[in-house]
């Protein structure tokens, strides 16, 4: 593709999420005219940090919360200051009906065999260790691929070699592996909760499974999922400021309306409308969104998860007394016990909630209070996150965020989350909510539909569609493809969490559209 002499190239991005940002940055730096387009009054996508609270002076994550697939490569080449914690354990997960508990730690294998045995899966923890020692040799053999064209699958394969873990994880159904790995019901449980974050999936006949487990063991290499310190705003607004430096034009309230596939883009900004041409458009939004923006059909994606944010007075007491600094250090998994999470599968298949619902809790503040005032931090406060699963979009029916029925199911979820929590702590949760500057409790629940409603996600699915493996199985037919962000126009990218190795927080979707682009514009 040839663009006049007299001129830089001229580039739209559509949305201003974390992976637009990271395109614009790139593309800025190398001369390129960018315009970035975000509807909302801020940039950043998912990727924000937030005070959910009146009067409560805590930046909470809202929608997002770890990091691990951002390559270091981006953050150094955009200049990024973004430091990250390492998260001491790894999980911390009840036995069902019990006070005891598997509490993973990174930096204690004596304790942490301890805690296998503690809970009669002896046996199992050198098969989870050598599971996860499996899957790194997968990881190495991808992540390094990650910013770079696609590979083919064969080459991923020689690389991660025939010790890995490359046919459990992608020549038949997940769960086969996991039944294969380990036998206790716990253990079972916790490995296939890397399968299930964002993705709803039947792990014994689907494929959807397989791929959502890959993406969470590989990043870094090695699968670790980090704290960003700050709050994820920190990551975006690094991005944005990075952006900004290359010249990028961010234009928020700047809502767009179509597209055509030659490269005209019309957005309504400040109740004006305005239509104009450009050599390529990068789309950040979901692949159905640019669907309707060029007026194609689009499949409709489902989420499938419940977000909850809260803000305690402090972390509350547990069960068999361990340490809730231990316990909320790393991720803590309630109810997802393998029979579990396959009996909230069924039910949630049918439309209904799973009773009781799994869920995974995240304390940011205990890697870094420093989203909190001083003066929040020193009376011993905490955020907790809540993640829970098995709640596909479909339960909701056809209920609407505003609407009676949308309320009284988020109400619903944010109860079954509660009994969720209550029933495997020492003590219940809802007094140890902060209360606001009106009175009310610290608690916020998103929905799917508050989710897509919020972030313009369909569905409220956080990958903005179906993960894909990230390989090729033949040669590419076009740059685009050999980058993993084509569509169906030549002259239009994906560059969001929609690109093929685009999903979580990690800038490589646009990074990934931003050579592409580059290599089509001839620079």
């Amino acid at each position: 593709m040839s663009t006049a002499a007299a001129r830089s190239p001229r580039v739209a991005i559509v949305g201003g999420g974390h992976n637009a940002l990271a395109a614009a940055a790139y593309l800025g730096r190398a001369g390129v005219d960018v315009t970035v387009l975000e509807r909302l009054e801020h940039v950043g996508g998912a990727a924000v940090s937030a005070q959910a609270f009146a009067g409560v002076d805590a930046r909470l994550s809202r929608y997002s919360y770890l990091v691990s697939l951002l390559p270091q490569q981006i953050i150094d080449d955009l200049g990024l200051a973004v430091p990250l914690a390492r998260r001491r354990y790894s999980s911390y997960t009840p036995v069902p009906g019990s006070d005891a508990g598997l509490l993973v730690d990174e930096q204690d294998a004596d304790a942490t065999r301890a805690s296998f045995a503690a809970i009669g899966a002896a046996d199992d923890a050198d098969r989870f260790a050598d599971l996860y020692r499996r899957t790194a040799l997968v990881a190495q053999a991808v992540f390094p691929t990650m910013t770079e064209r696609l590979p083919l699958r064969a080459d991923v394969q020689a690389r991660a070699g025939a010790a890995s873990a490359w046919a459990e994880l992608v020549d038949a159904p997940i769960a086969h592996a996991i039944e294969a790995a380990v036998s206790h019901d716990v253990v079972r449980g916790v490995v296939a909760t890397d399968a299930l974050i964002g993705t709803f999936d039947d792990l014994r006949t689907g494929y959807a499974g397989n791929r959502c487990m890959l993406y969470h063991v590989v990043g870094g290499g090695t699968g670790d999922w980090d704290v960003p310190i700050g709050g994820m705003g920190r990551v975006s607004g690094g991005l944005a400021d990075a952006a900004r430096a290359a010249g990028a034009r961010i234009r928020t309230g700047a809502t767009v309306t179509a597209i055509t596939p030659d490269g005209d883009v019309t957005w309504v900004e400040r109740d004006e409308e305005h239509r104009e041409g450009y050599d390529l458009v990068l789309s950040g939004v979901a692949p159905a969104v640019l669907a309707r923006l060029l007026g194609e059909d689009a499949t409709q994606p489902e989420g499938a998860q419940v977000k909850v944010n809260m803000v305690l007075s402090r972390l509350p007491r547990l069960r068999g007394g361990i340490a809730p600094e231990a316990a909320f250090g790393g991720t803590f998994h309630v109810h997802e016990s393998w029979s579990q999470l396959d009996a909230a599968q069924r039910v949630a298949a049918a439309g209904g909630i799973p009773d009781p619902l799994p869920c995974e809790i995240y304390c940011h503040t205990l890697s870094d209070p420093s989203i909190l005032s001083p003066e929040l931090a020193a009376s011993g406060a905490h955020t907790l996150t809540v993640f829970g699963l098995q709640t596909p979009d479909r339960i909701l029916g056809d209920a609407r965020p505003g609407t009676p029925a949308h309320d009284a199911l988020r109400d619903r979820l944010q109860d079954a989350v509660l009994r969720s929590l209550d029933a495997v702590l020492a003590e219940p949760i809802a007094p140890l909510l902060l209360p606001d500057a009106d009175g009310r409790p610290c608690i916020e629940t998103k929905t799917t539909r508050d989710i897509e409603d919020a972030l313009a996600m369909p569905g409220g699915d956080i990958f903005h569609g179906a993960l894909s493996w990230p390989w090729l199985d033949e040669t590419p037919g076009s740059v685009a493809e050999a980058w993993g962000v084509e569509t169906a126009h030549d002259r239009i990218l994906m560059a969001g969490s929609g690109a093929r190795r685009g999903g979580a927080v990690s800038g490589v979707g646009g990074h990934n559209a931003a050579h592409a682009a580059l290599e089509l514009l001839g620079i």
